[in-house]
């Protein structure tokens, strides 16, 4: 997969994108995030019926896995995530959820992230730990924007060769908010790639942090 209140500003100084300003997460953001799914298969229908699925059951082991491992599982949320595929050269589609986590270290989380990528047979899963901009393990950023549709998405990686190839993708949830996490080198393409989504800078959400992919 490629495919968290105190309110800062962040402006960003990229060529020709003027100083539009997004909200800067503080309180309210999860200490740490888990992006996971059980699917295995290479959809690229938008109608495919595995799409449609609340990964019910899922979520309930996935707590359980978090729980079993000295953390506590906070909120779960379904994703419609839209990926860019190199090898196949064409995007896939992808139901996941995203869980809260809590009470854990960045030790704990990787080894959480990676039972469950052993259980479900995942490449890797995605780990995102909510950090302040300037500490040492801040090397990403997690954009959050409402008024996104999974379409949308879809369209706009077609229509970027660069957002696709750099970013990989991204997710949003079932009310239409995208959900987007990049390296932090790659800001000013994120923003750029949102701007594309018809997103409005100043309605978006940016949250500082360290992410992985853990296998």
């Amino acid at each position: 997969m490629r495919v968290l209140v105190t309110v800062g500003a962040l402006t960003l100084g990229t060529a020709g994108a003027g100083t539009a300003r997004a909200a800067e997460a503080g309180h309210g953001c999860p200490p740490a995030e888990i992006f996971a799914t059980n699917n295995t298969a290479i959809i690229t229908d938008p109608a495919d019926p595995r799409l449609r699925t609340r990964l019910e059951r899922f979520d309930r082991e996935v707590r359980g896995i978090i729980r079993a491992n000295g953390a506590r599982a906070g909120a779960s949320k379904l994703l419609d995530g839209v990926f860019w595929s190199g090898e196949l050269k064409q995007t896939t589609y992808e139901r996941s959820r995203e869980f809260d986590v809590t009470r854990v270290n960045r030790d704990g989380l990787h080894h959480i992230a990676g039972v469950i990528a052993k259980q479900y047979h995942q490449e890797s899963v995605l780990t995102f730990r909510c950090l302040p901009r300037t500490a040492p393990g801040t090397d990403a950023v997690e954009i959050q924007a409402p008024g996104v549709s999974a379409s949308r998405l879809h369209d706009a990686l077609a229509d970027d060769p660069e957002a696709r190839d750099e970013l990989g993708g991204g997710s949003v949830t079932l009310d239409g908010r995208l959900v987007l996490i990049a390296p932090l080198a790659d800001l000013p393409l994120a923003r750029k790639f949102t701007a594309s989504l018809g997103v409005d800078w100043s309605k978006a959400q940016v949250r500082y942090g360290d992410e992985e992919f853990v296998s």
